[in-house]
């Protein structure tokens, strides 16, 4: 009989600011390289369409690291994130090929449109898929608390589609990247944060709670 060590069965440790890097920062390298090569004069089309290329480029490398960060960090790779990684990957190379932005704008919308269709349809039929990729998130949350996160996460997504369609039309493909980051990214801290209410009704951290209650002070 063999002794297992302690740290073979040891969880991954959870980072909620690991998460956020993973998610964002691919982003982030994209408008970081985007902006460096960016010409100074609006006029220069083809540097405009360089820093595009090499900006995508970034952006396909940056997003498989940070899916093998995730792997090697938290033990796992979100649906969401492989998903995400696969459109970037297709979608920038697409981009890359006939020097085209529209591509790499589609993507968000592409995945905002399946995860809404996979929350909602998942509730229609009475199963909440959000607690297959968040169960560890919100220890505690009753069956009903995730069926109502699922619509309503559902229901924010086809919203976020709806906005990336519309921005996408009305600016610049420059701003249109900014607002990812001054706009999506707020916006979906705010929604999380609306969400908080009512995940505390429905049981939201009251095994923590219990376990404090039943705990005897030291004498």
């Amino acid at each position: 009989m063999t002794d297992k060590s302690p740290m073979a069965d040891k969880p991954k440790q959870k980072s909620g600011w690991l998460n956020i890097a993973i998610d964002y920062g691919p982003l982030l390298v994209f408008f970081g390289v985007y902006k460096y090569f960016s010409p100074a004069e609006d006029g220069n089309a083809v540097a405009q369409v360089l820093a595009m290329v090499k900006g995508t480029g970034a952006f396909i490398i940056a997003a498989v690291v940070a899916v093998a960060v995730s792997k090697w960090k938290l033990g796992h790779v979100t649906p969401m994130l492989m998903l995400s990684t696969a459109l970037i990957v297709f979608f920038g190379g697409l981009t890359i090929l006939f020097q085209d932005p529209v591509f790499v704008q589609v993507k968000p919308t592409i995945i905002y449109a399946v995860f809404a269709a996979a929350l909602l349809g998942g509730y229609w039929r009475g199963k909440a898929l959000l607690k297959y990729l968040l169960d560890t998130a919100f220890e505690g949350l009753s069956d009903r608390g995730w069926m109502k996160l699922s619509r309503n996460w559902g229901v924010y997504f086809i919203a976020l589609a709806g906005l990336n369609e519309v921005l996408r039309q009305m600016l610049s493909f420059e701003s249109w990247l900014a607002a990812k980051l001054w706009v999506f990214l707020p916006l979906s801290f705010l929604f999380t944060f609306t969400q908080l209410p009512m995940m505390m009704l429905e049981g939201l951290g009251k095994e923590d709670k219990d376990e404090a209650v039943t705990e005897h002070p030291p004498a």
